[in-house]
């Protein structure tokens, strides 16, 4: 089962992307900042990890920055501000999606799917 570390201050997007994702099968862990998913990264890596840019501590930015340091693990980000800046600078440190809220919960784990089967694919696994 394909573990997904979300890292979010809003405990109700928090909560819905939990919900969602651990119906759609797969087992989540949620995390009220950064900081604390870095440190639970460090102990065990995910199958993926989503961030939300603005959070306190270490926003989402620095944690994306600190865990391509140290990992290729799928990011997707999550952020309430509409920005080209923002996409700019979250996929050229190493995101592979971004997302603008509200995200359809519907949509979000469609996309958490397609990516988990490219990935499958690219290794040459059943899909």
């Amino acid at each position: 089962m394909k573990l997904i570390y979300v890292a979010d201050d809003d405990i109700y997007i928090r909560e819905a992307l939990r919900a969602f994702l651990e119906n759609a099968g797969y087992t989540v862990e949620a995390f009220e900042s950064g900081d604390l998913l870095l440190e639970a990264f460090a102990q065990k890596s995910s199958d993926l990890v989503v961030l939300d840019v603005m959070m306190p501590g270490s926003n989402g930015f620095t944690v994306c920055k600190e865990l391509r340091r140290v990992s290729k693990v799928p990011i997707f980000m999550l952020t309430a501000r509409d920005s080209d800046l923002d996409y700019q600078t979250g996929l050229d440190l190493g995101a592979d999606d971004f997302f603008t809220k509200p995200v359809s919960p519907m949509t979000f784990v469609m996309r958490v799917k397609a990516l988990f089967r490219r990935i499958a694919y690219e290794r040459g696994e059943d899909v």
